[in-house]
């Protein structure tokens, strides 16, 4: 028996050397050698006590196996690896933004980390809800984490057990299922080495003090398994140390829950009313009746705790209520009982007082006023506040009549609305389906506080069915109590607990909340599809490697998207492979989980099967053998970060400018680090708060049509949140400058990051055209592609910081010029970007010259320019100048060269390849465009050839532009192929594959394309000659005046249609897409050799572009091109200011009573401090759309303060809020 005793003692001070040893009469060596321990620990901690010892739920002892010696070790070895790891030192809010970040793109706490064992960080990275814990709290935290070793079949926890504890697989496999009430199990999930089982809700049980056993869950292993097990209670005891992380744990589950948990089941598997009770009253009751009173006193709880005494039932703990207790209510029936008095009284002075008007006003002001003030002191019983008093000016009174809407769907920073009378109905609704009320709420219930503690939008809408009448908590005042009142939070939070009903329970424990870093597998090709992933936010790519080795992208899945869903449903290995381009955020559905739902709520598969057939429908209207470019940035991008290359780029200048061409296409924000910390707090950027920033963040995605994100010029932490939070990062830089790689360029090559990459060269406006370009790209092969853009002399004046801020606050008011260059760059980033595509066909193509004047009178914007032959010949000239008449000049002359017969004469030779040399061609073109690049061109340029080589069609958007131009213009028989100097392949003209390539500028990301086909497309009805022609027979029926007039074509005809006979069909695919706007000027009576008749063709062209687009203009085509096609949906709630709406990070700040840096200013201290306020007034109030057009602002020169302090006299306001 005292060898039993003894063994026990050791286990017990073995797996966690903060146990104190009593109760144990195991011999005096033992005795003092405990004691000594102790005061070692004691000594190495360097006076951080630990918390009381926290109750181990007693275990299933046929459960566990002995512990051996080496794993003994092990434990003891991890543990004082756990003490070296510096834990001691006390928590800091030292700022964390200016310390050199990881050169491996890692979390600016990654590196405090990188000290831990393996084991302690599977419980880091799997449990997400820790992420944010500070380093000494996490290290306490891990004092009480319990190894535990498992046998195949045995149990880790079944119903009936308390639920309790967060566990980690370290080694094996467990398994995850249900257990209905008559016996039947349903497998829910397999957990692997290094993921974890614990539902959020059973951990906001435990924290607001109503824990609850297991019900349904059963988990056990089926492999020899060593799982790491965190007690809930310890993470109470730690939190009473460190209360501001209570608040944010608190935050992050009730933001899981909504964002994770409800997105799955309601958004994408239609269930509504299955995910909340109904009806709370019983439940309350029996809660009520079941609870004792406690008494909300910390010196009374220290006593308690000092004495030794139990401070909750087994079924009841203590809540970690930052050193406070939960205080008790009066039961319901008081409520009623209260109420009913309040109501009878109004009915007694509604009937006593009909004819006393003056008498019954009073009276009725009497009633309203006792009404508000029984709801206060009800309201405050239900918040567990002691002193209705608080509430006193927080709370306003509102009367609603049947079937009145209170709150609508999407609406941001709705409050508490605490239900006096009548009845309120909860709705929510699937798409394609009406609105179903999923609970009703009675008087002495909340509504909105999911809502309250997320920061996030409305998820349900909110209807009387009964005139209601209820008290109203706005955003604000909620938080004013609970920077006084934090236990509120608790009270706030366990009501929503008690809505979510036992389904959403048991699906909690399934559904995980995992993160994704950038430029990591999701999964490979050939994996098991075990699951279906949601993305909540951030971005990621599915590539497919053929059998030659060479990857192709699928495509790349956005915020809200569902990927692997198909190969779930199927039970298909991985068809693809998929990896985060930027940090994402992912919820994993697991295939046994989904196929409970299924079976439990069969018209999930109705659901299901309509977001396949969703899916199969975009895939159909997918043209097939569309040109797919991993360069394409126009898919649906929702973040851009700006990147400086030199510290000479006008940085703050150009992204005002970007975002002032954005606005006109949907809403834009920008954001740099001293918008976030004013916004957020001078510490929202600590590796603390990385949870609630990223959800901030992604709030606003969901705001706005495209966040901008401009980093620092030096590696900063700031700028690696940038970098990893970009779905495409544009390189600034300044073409005159010299082509190396800046520092922040050096890190992003050796990054990790797969978001596309995108030079961008500023020229000033009066400036040489583009040169060098290939010596940019040559230093940044990993760049996916470049925009030359011209800026305008305000972009490159010097001017303070709140100078420039103060100037584009008047230029974002002004209309937004669609020529510039920057509306260019911002419909292409956008998905908006229009091209003019020019097909081929001799000298019938000068009447692309007309219609691109005209095209210039229409004021219609260009922003891709492509073709082939002729029109790839007139579309270079174009890309080059931007200027009709300069392109018409310029082809006007070539057209005098090739139309001088002695110079065709002379590069005539032997006619076995072809007719023509093409020396004298060459030179022509020479002539025409020099040795000008391909990427030196002002626009996004592309031609056609046929590879003849590998029989395929080739896009050529870099080299020499005059060589490929010769390329796609060698029509046979007259010009040889022309042979590529970069692979030896013979190039033809691209007429003969894609005469009028619309689908390649459609892959390029362009939205709309203007087609112009030149082609030659008469019917011919010709002669039936049989089955062998003669040419004496035909030639003489030509010079006879009796003959037989026949129609029979020659060589040039037949050559002229054959190279029409493959791309024919692709000509009818462009004809009919809603992508392209088909132009056909009248030109086919004109044969491709009449170089001479350049101006009688440019005409027609130009006559026919006017008529066209007149009829436009005077319909809506124009208007619909300059619209926003491809942004997601903003709700209505997105009209208002969103910086009014409480910040999700703001919430522990309140409770750790930190007030904000501006409110510690004095008025002196606050001139000083002008910069950083215009900031925050830019960031608040630029994004309005623009106001007062005709407003005319000097654009070059700087506003002195004796102009500013006249325009301000005179009632001009500076266009920043004061």
């Amino acid at each position: 028996m005292v060898g039993h005793m003894m063994q026990e003692g050791w286990n017990i001070l073995e797996i966690d050397l903060d146990y104190t040893v009593t109760n144990y009469t195991v011999g005096a060596g033992l005795l003092v050698g405990g004691v000594c321990l102790l005061w070692l620990i004691q000594w190495v901690s360097q006076g951080h006590q630990s918390e009381a010892p926290v109750p181990e739920t007693p275990r299933p002892s046929a459960q566990k196996i002995p512990h051996k010696i080496k794993k003994r070790k092990k434990v003891l070895g991890i543990k004082k690896r756990i003490r070296r790891g510096g834990w001691e030192q006390p928590p800091t809010a030292q700022h964390q933004q200016d310390s050199v970040p990881n050169p491996r793109l890692g979390h600016p706490s990654e590196s405090e980390t990188s000290a831990l064992p393996p084991e302690v960080l599977y419980m880091l990275k799997s449990v997400r809800v820790l992420g944010h814990f500070e380093r000494p709290l996490f290290l306490s935290l891990c004092q009480h984490v319990v190894f535990e070793y498992y046998e195949p079949g045995h149990l880790v926890f079944c119903p009936g057990q308390p639920d309790s504890s967060i566990y980690i697989v370290l080694e094996g496999r467990l398994e995850l299922s249900l257990t209905d009430p008559d016996g039947t199990r349903h497998y829910m999930k397999s957990v692997a080495s290094g993921d974890n089982v614990h539902s959020l809700l059973s951990i906001l049980d435990v924290l607001t003090g109503h824990q609850r056993p297991y019900r349904t869950v059963t988990a056990k292993a089926i492999e020899k398994s060593t799982v790491l097990r965190l007690p809930v209670e310890a993470i109470c005891s730690v939190f009473k140390v460190y209360p501001q992380s209570l608040i944010r744990t608190v935050q992050i589950i009730a933001l899981r829950l909504q964002r994770v948990t409800f997105l799955a089941l309601h958004h994408y598997l239609g269930l509504t009313i299955e995910l909340f009770q109904h009806d709370l009253q019983a439940e309350a009751d029996t809660t009520q009746a079941s609870r004792p009173r406690l008494v909300r006193s910390m010196t009374h709880v220290d006593v308690e705790e000092r004495d030794g005494a139990p401070t909750a039932s087994p079924t009841r703990r203590r809540p970690p209520s930052l050193g406070m207790c939960k205080s008790s209510s009066s039961g319901r029936s008081g409520f009623w009982r209260s109420l009913d008095c309040e109501l009878e009284q109004s009915r007694m002075v509604q009937t006593s007082t009909v004819t006393h008007d003056k008498d019954s006003d009073w009276e009725s002001e009497e009633k309203t006023k006792r009404l508000l003030e029984n709801g206060k002191r009800q309201m405050a019983r239900l918040m567990e506040i002691e002193d209705p008093s608080i509430l006193e000016n927080k709370v306003s009174l509102h009367h609603a009549k049947a079937d009145t809407i209170i709150a609508q769907k999407g609406e941001q920073g709705v409050g508490l609305h605490f239900i006096l009378s009548g009845r309120i109905h909860v709705y929510q609704g699937v798409t394609g389906r009406e609105d179903s009320c999923i609970f009703e709420s009675a008087p002495g219930e909340m509504i909105g506080q999911l809502t309250v503690l997320t920061g996030e939008p409305l998820i349900f809408t909110i209807r009387a069915v009964q005139d209601t009448s209820f008290l109203c908590m706005s955003c604000t005042h909620f938080y004013q109590i609970l920077r006084s009142h934090p236990h509120v939070l608790l009270s706030v939070a366990h009501s929503v607990a008690r809505r979510v009903s036992p389904f959403v329970r048991q699906v909690d424990f399934a559904i995980d909340w995992m993160g994704v870093e950038a430029g990591k597998e999701l999964y490979r090709k050939g994996d098991p599809s075990d699951c279906t992933y949601i993305a909540l936010n951030g971005r990621l790519r599915s590539m497919i490697q053929h059998t030659d080795g060479k990857k192709c992208v699928v495509g790349e899945h956005g915020r809200g998207e569902l990927i692997g869903m198909v190969e779930a449903l199927t039970h298909r290995p991985r068809a693809t492979s998929v990896h985060a381009i930027r940090d994402s955020e992912l919820a994993k559905v697991p295939d046994g989980a989904l196929s409970y739902i299924k079976r439990r709520y069969p018209q999930v598969v109705t659901r299901l099967i309509h977001i396949l057939s969703q899916k199969i429908l975009g895939n159909l209207q997918q043209p097939q053998g569309d040109v797919t470019d991993p360069g394409n940035v126009a898919n649906n991008l929702c973040t851009v970060c700006v990147l400086p290359c030199s510290n000479n780029v006008p940085l703050t200048a150009f992204t005002l400018e970007l975002q002032h061409a954005m606005n006109a296409i949907g809403p834009t924000l920008v954001l740099t680090s001293d918008i976030i910390r004013v916004r957020l707090g001078a510490y929202a950027l600590e590796s603390t708060h990385e949870c609630q920033l990223s959800t901030w963040l992604a709030q606003q995605e969901d705001l706005h049509r495209i966040v901008l994100y401009q980093t620092e010029f030096s590696l900063t932490p700031w700028t690696i949140r940038c970098i990893r939070q970009a779905d495409c990062i544009l390189l600034l830089g300044l073409g005159e400058e010299e082509p190396t790689l800046g520092e922040l360029e050096k890190f992003l090559e050796n990054s990790p990051v797969r978001a596309l990459k995108q030079l961008v060269l500023l020229h000033r406006m009066d400036g040489p055209s583009p040169s060098g370009t290939l010596e940019w790209l040559k230093l940044r092969t990993w760049v996916s592609g470049h925009f030359h853009i011209r800026g305008p002399k305000r972009l490159f004046m010097k001017r303070p910081s709140h100078k420039l801020l103060e100037f584009y606050s008047r230029i974002l008011k002004k209309e937004v010029d669609f020529h510039s260059d920057f509306s260019r760059l911002a419909r292409t980033l956008t998905g908006n970007a229009i091209a003019l595509v020019l097909g081929g066909g001799g000298a019938r193509g000068f009447a692309h010259v007309g219609i691109i004047k005209a095209l210039e009178e229409a004021g219609i914007p260009v922003d891709m320019v492509g073709g082939t032959s002729m029109g790839a010949l007139v579309g270079g000239v174009y890309a080059e100048e931007l200027d009709a008449s300069r392109t018409k000049e310029r082809t006007s002359k070539w057209a005098k060269m090739m139309s001088s017969l002695p110079r065709t004469a002379l590069d005539l030779t032997y006619p076995i390849t072809s007719l023509l040399s093409g020396s004298r061609f060459n030179t022509t073109l020479i002539h025409l465009f020099g040795q000008r690049q391909i990427q030196d061109l002002w626009l996004p340029y592309f031609c056609i050839t046929t590879d003849i080589s590998s029989s395929s069609m080739r896009i050529h958007r870099e080299g020499m532009l005059w060589r490929y131009i010769r390329a796609t213009t060698s029509y046979m028989p007259y010009l040889p192929p022309l042979c590529d100097p970069v692979d030896n392949h013979l190039l033809l003209d691209g007429c003969y594959v894609n005469n009028l390539p619309a689908d390649v500028a459609r892959s390029l990301g362009a939205r709309t394309v203007l087609a112009v086909d030149v082609g030659q497309h008469e019917e011919w009805n010709t002669y039936n000659y049989g089955d062998c022609l003669s040419g004496w027979w035909l030639l003489w029926n030509r010079i006879n005046p009796w003959g037989i007039k026949v129609k029979i074509p020659d060589m040039a005809e037949l050559q002229s249609r054959l190279s029409y006979v493959s791309c024919v069909r692709q000509l009818q695919m462009v004809k009919l897409s809603d992508y392209c706007e088909y132009l056909c000027p009248p030109v086919q009576r004109f044969t491709t050799s009449e170089f001479r008749r350049f101006q009688e063709v440019c005409d027609i062209g130009y006559d026919y572009g006017k008529l066209i687009f007149t009829e436009w203009h005077r319909g809506d085509v124009i208007e619909k091109m300059l619209q926003d096609h491809s942004a997601p949906e903003l709700d209505q709630r997105h009209e208002g200011d969103n910086s009014k709406v409480p910040d999700f990070t703001d919430l522990a700040e309140i409770v750790a009573r930190i007030e904000p840096t501006s409110r510690r200013y004095s008025h002196q201290d606050q001139q000083l401090s002008d910069e950083r306020q215009r900031v925050m007034q830019y960031a608040e109030e630029c994004l309005l759309e623009e106001e007062h057009p005709d407003t005319k602002y000097s654009s070059d020169l700087c506003e002195t303060d004796e102009e500013k302090s006249l325009r301000m006299q005179h009632g001009f306001g500076s266009g920043l809020p004061h």
